[in-house]
């Protein structure tokens, strides 16, 4: 399994998004919080099951919430490098 870390701004997006839900509903924001655990277990044992993006990063789209996690593999590690609302521009992120 590799070892998985968010980049300081992904740690932001999901922060962020985290809080929105918590502000909202504290079971939804747990159930958001237990999902993207999930997801990033997921892709720690499976990087290159999840579709490219581009010619560096990958992503998986989470189930029950309308976000996607960026990621790319860097030497042994995967890196996420966005939390991204899939309402939001899919390009804020490619300056990280």
């Amino acid at each position: 399994m590799n070892a998985v870390r968010l980049c300081s701004a992904a740690e932001c997006d999901f922060t962020e998004a985290l809080c929105w839900y918590a502000n909202r509903d504290k079971d939804v924001a747990r159930q958001f919080e237990s999902e993207f655990d999930t997801a990033l277990s997921s892709i720690a044992e499976s990087p290159t099951a999840f579709p490219s993006f581009d010619e560096r990063h990958r992503y998986m789209q989470m189930r029950r919430f309308p976000f996607v996690i960026v990621f790319r593999e860097i030497h042994e590690s995967i890196v996420v490098i966005a939390v991204a609302h899939t309402a939001r521009s899919s390009g804020f992120w490619h300056d990280r």
